[in-house]
């Protein structure tokens, strides 16, 4: 079983930890901080709540104000790398989560922290409540914060403005008008790294599930220019193409479908254990006297706990079929348990969709 990403919090972080904290506060009392990080309840927390509540122990051992307390912060970064720890490191997210708890009301010298912060620890999280109380003043800043010299901080000019990043609040603002988004967003496109056009991509996604007509505007300019951005485009677009986006369909040249045929369609796992996989077959022939490009995707019926169906789409391929060719397609799709999604036993279906166009022919299979 694969280790929880809550245990990265272990005798041996912290241990170095605390050696780095000493460097730079020699009086630190390592053993009364230790002692309060592990607490009663530790074992029951899970990662977000141990991160939370390393940000608040720790505070709790700092003197001074929050002036203060951001210096000590901006000084240990680099007594944590003597001692072995690297930038880009998840663990220290409790960094920027001591930014977003105790620094709202100090907002240049959050923002300032949050800048240096981030080129050892995103401070993507962090950043959210900020936009929400003073959204004009830091989407300005991020504005900048795209011509930045470290990726890092180009990256979260894009990543932390995202309006629907995962674990993090929403940005209804955003939302309803992902203007000032866009903005941050067309300077990026053409970024050398691609850790941040990875962003730039993600952060239109997001933006699609609420203003797709925008996005499909926004990425038809964009597309044949470099094959980098084209990447991005197609990336952007994946929400919209799973969704069957006409437009989006045409402009990454997947026509029409009338000559190509579905045959030989079949469930071979008609009764699918939980913690088991489905298992399913086609024959797909391309009819057409030229070669056809060719997304293949299908469509999982979900039972939900309501006794309805909700489909989820999954890529099989997007190839390129010969003229006059026949191709035997098999695929199977988990049912493993996993926290992010609830299985419920009963009538399933999965589909067929070629180029964005469902198959009628939908078949049944039973979980169990």
């Amino acid at each position: 079983m694969a280790e929880l990403l809550k245990n990265i919090y272990n005798d041996q972080f912290f241990n170095r930890f605390v050696l780095a904290i000493k460097d730079i506060i020699p009086e630190f009392d390592d053993t009364a901080f230790l002692k309060q990080m592990f607490d009663d309840e530790w074992d029951n927390k899970e990662l977000k709540q141990r991160i939370r509540h390393i940000a608040l122990v720790f505070k709790a051992h700092l003197t001074g104000d929050f002036s203060t307390h951001v210096a000590t912060l901006l000084k240990l970064i680099p007594a944590l790398k003597n001692y072995g720890f690297k930038d880009d490191n998840f663990e220290f997210t409790f960094l920027p989560d001591f930014i977003e708890i105790y620094g709202l009301d100090h907002y240049e010298t959050s923002i300032k922290a949050m800048e240096d912060i981030t080129k050892f620890v995103s401070c993507e999280f962090a950043i959210r409540p900020f936009i929400i109380k003073y959204q004009d003043a830091v989407m300005k800043q991020m504005l900048l914060w795209a011509d930045h010299e470290h990726k890092a901080v180009r990256r979260l000019s894009s990543e932390g403005c995202r309006p629907r990043l995962p674990w993090a609040m929403a940005l209804p603002a955003l939302k309803k008008d992902p203007k000032p988004v866009i903005s941050i967003l067309k300077k990026l496109k053409n970024d050398p790294s691609e850790y941040v056009r990875r962003s730039v991509a993600n952060n239109l996604n997001d933006i699609s599930k609420d203003n797709p007509d925008l996005v499909i505007s926004l990425l038809k300019t964009w597309y044949g220019k470099t094959k980098e951005t084209d990447w991005l485009v197609k990336h952007a677009a994946r929400t919209l193409l799973k969704q069957g986006n006409t437009e989006l369909m045409v402009l990454f040249g997947f026509g029409a479908i009338n000559k190509i045929k579905i045959s030989d369609f079949e469930v071979l796992t008609p009764r699918v254990n939980i913690g088991e996989s489905l298992e399913f077959s086609l024959t797909l022939t391309n009819l057409d006297t030229k070669d056809s490009k060719i997304r293949l995707e299908y469509g999982l019926y979900y039972l939900k706990a309501n006794g309805t169906l909700s489909r989820k789409v999954f890529k099989i391929s997007e190839k390129t079929y010969a003229s006059m060719s026949t191709a035997k397609i098999r695929r199977k799709q988990s049912f493993k348990v996993i926290t992010t999604r609830k299985f419920h036993p009963g009538k399933h279906q999965v589909s067929i969709i070629i180029n964005g166009q469902e198959l009628n022919d939908i078949l049944d299979f039973e979980l169990v």
